[in-house]
């Protein structure tokens, strides 16, 4: 084994102690009513375990601004300093609010690749679909309407369009959508937030989605992108800006033509890394269940290189006294 080689498969698993610490500093705020808290403890938590990583990362995609006092802001240097140069992506708590609530399907998100491997995007919206992998390749397409979308999954898959279930965030703007994917035959899960764990769970037979349709963050289109990638799942995506401001942004950024169709490989492409970890239970991963001296995490780790994918069960020892987390118990 090559030592770079050895590096990679290290800091994959490096990268779901990252997540893990964002989603247990998270867990403390579930059902508390206060997301403000919950993201910034996320936040706090995944910055400062970046940092102990030895890499000289630069977050592509990040949450927060230089002007806050709790951020992880795009353009901001992380890792030791030594190590490789890798492109991060970031969503430390995807579903504040639910998390507040104590609703579902809120997860902390990170995606690394090698430099120039993550499309940088806009913090505006993205018109996404979506698939897992071991289908024929252009088998949906965004600019098709949904019901022949549909009509081409279920032919593929040997199913009736009514046992295919479209993923969606439960947004006014989807009505649309919604009642043409009903009109269909097929059924729609609806998810309050969410949305790179939507996407993801198209790579996951269990999961109960089929396919994911609709317009979300670009932000996380590029999370989500990572992990299709890892898979040889497929994804199609464009920008969809409200404004001139928006336009603006999308061209600070290299994007000109804003009505271009991207790719999976335009989103995420060279070695790529992902990792997500559950805060709380939802069609993806199970939340974190604490008790009164530790807690149990669920999360998930992708390798492009090699197409792995590993679910891992991590019983942590907590010592909330010291500030510190232990190492934790593995279960792959």
């Amino acid at each position: 084994m090559s030592s770079d080689e050895h590096m990679d498969r290290n800091l994959a698993l490096e990268a779901v102690r990252v997540t893990e610490a964002a989603a247990l500093a998270a867990s403390q705020f579930m059902g508390r009513g206060d997301d403000i808290a919950a993201e910034q403890a996320a936040i706090a938590a995944m910055r400062r375990t970046l940092n102990s990583l030895a890499i000289a990362g630069s977050v592509l995609i990040g949450e927060g601004s230089e002007d806050d006092a709790v951020s992880l802001p795009s353009g901001a240097a992380v890792g030791g300093g030594e190590g490789p140069a890798i492109d991060v992506a970031v969503d430390p708590l995807e579903g504040a609010t639910v998390t507040a609530l104590g609703g579902p399907n809120a997860i902390s998100v990170l995606a690394m690749a090698s430099k120039g491997g993550l499309m940088p995007v806009p913090d505006i919206y993205m018109e996404k679909i979506a698939v897992g992998p071991d289908l024929p390749a252009g088998i949906v397409s965004l600019d098709a309407p949904p019901a022949d979308n549909l009509r081409a999954l279920a032919r593929v898959k040997g199913a009736d369009i009514a046992d295919l279930t479209v993923g969606m965030l439960d947004r006014p703007r989807h009505a649309g959508l919604v009642a043409a994917v009903r009109e269909a035959g097929a059924r729609v899960m609806l998810m309050q937030d969410g949305d790179v764990s939507g996407v993801v769970a198209t790579a996951e037979p269990l999961s109960g989605v089929d396919i994911f349709m609709g317009v979300g963050g670009a932000p996380e289109g590029i999370l989500a992108a990572a992990a299709l990638r890892c898979v040889d799942g497929q994804m199609q995506a464009r920008l969809a800006p409200r404004s001139n401001e928006e336009l603006e942004l999308a061209q600070s950024v290299g994007i000109a033509d804003v009505d271009r169709i991207f790719t999976l490989d335009d989103m995420a492409s060279g070695e790529v890394m992902f990792a997500a970890t559950g805060v709380t239970t939802g069609s993806l991963l199970r939340g974190v269940r604490r008790f009164s001296d530790g807690a149990v995490t669920y999360s998930l780790v992708m390798r492009s290189q090699t197409g792995t994918v590993r679910r891992i069960e991590a019983h942590h020892r907590l010592q909330s006294q010291q500030g510190e987390i232990p190492e934790p118990a593995y279960h792959i």
